[in-house]
């Protein structure tokens, strides 16, 4: 069976790891499947977007792109 723990904080890690330890449990860290410079591009353009960089358009529009 797996487990996975998310949101756990810095201060408790070391407290799970050793108590998965003493358990006999194997503790496995998954690499980010994510690109760094993809996920780097879609939070910029998130800030930008906050920022008012963006554009509002409508379904007429953006249809209109796609002819």
């Amino acid at each position: 069976m797996d487990i996975i723990l998310k949101n756990v904080k810095k201060k408790d890690f070391p407290v799970l790891k050793s108590l998965a330890k003493s358990l006999g449990f194997e503790i496995v860290k998954e690499e980010n499947p994510y690109n760094p410079e993809f996920v780097k591009e879609i939070l910029e353009a998130e800030q930008s977007i906050k920022d008012g960089k963006g554009i509002k358009m409508t379904m007429e529009e953006i249809r209109a792109l796609c002819k």
